[in-house]
């Protein structure tokens, strides 16, 4: 039987976008979940979406967000903004909730490839890929053919065979020789100004790489996070996909 994966990034506490994301991945025959990080922040639901993620049985690695949300480390270089949410998201959380977050790895190799948050170089550093040149430095890192990595919110391709290639996402078959660092996209918060959840199929069997679109309910969403007192902004970021 081909094992077949779905890929989940930066889910950010939108229960309402993973349940939908959860829900069309089984239909399309989903074995297998796994998760490049950042379960939580930004939205309202923190710890129901570590509930769920944890019930699906999902490898997770960490990112920027879970480390801070269980590292009580100092949010003074942080944005206003994602200090507020940061410093909201902490008080929501239970005791498990934290250790769980807390215990999360920076990268993971399963399932014959590799999970990042961000870049396999320097993990723990936060690294924004938006061009060949910023995915240059973790493909001399990265040891399998294929690297799944979130972070930025939007989805990509980047290949390598002699030199590397930034790819708009589209239905790809993984070929021999060549290696792959895969932005999966968000889950709880596109920013490629398309609203609809973004995850990636891939079957480990047919090398076969699906980037997948799910309409979620967007306005259940942002009246969530508005009952919450989370800055409106947040709200409204998710009705413009940015």
């Amino acid at each position: 039987m081909d094992r077949k994966f779905a890929i989940l990034g930066d889910i950010h506490a939108n229960l309402e976008a993973l349940t939908a994301v959860v829900e069309d991945a089984r239909r399309r025959g989903v074995t297998d979940f796994v998760s490049v990080g950042d379960v939580v922040g930004y939205n309202a639901s923190p710890s129901e979406c570590i509930k769920l993620v944890r019930e699906l049985g999902c490898v997770t690695v960490r990112g920027n967000h879970d480390h801070y949300c269980s590292y009580n480390e100092s949010l003074d270089d942080f944005q206003p903004l994602a200090a507020s949410v940061i410093a909201w998201t902490r008080r929501q959380l239970t005791e498990d909730d934290v250790k769980w977050l807390h215990d999360l790895p920076f990268h993971k190799a399963c399932g014959g490839f590799t999970l990042v948050h961000s870049t396999l170089d320097m993990p723990d550093r936060w690294g924004y890929v938006f061009d060949t040149l910023a995915a240059e430095a973790n493909f001399s890192y990265q040891m399998t053919a294929l690297c799944f990595h979130g972070h930025t919110h939007v989805p990509m391709i980047y290949e390598k065979q002699q030199e590397i290639t930034r790819i708009e996402p589209c239905k790809t078959k993984i070929t021999f020789g060549k290696k792959y660092f895969i932005n999966v996209g968000s889950v709880g918060q596109p920013r490629d100004g398309d609203s609809r959840s973004a995850y990636v199929l891939y079957g480990a069997k047919t090398k076969e790489l699906e980037f997948v679109r799910v309409v979620y309910d967007v306005q259940a969403a942002m009246e969530k996070n508005m009952r919450a007192g989370l800055p409106e902004r947040l709200a409204l970021r998710l009705a413009q996909g940015r």
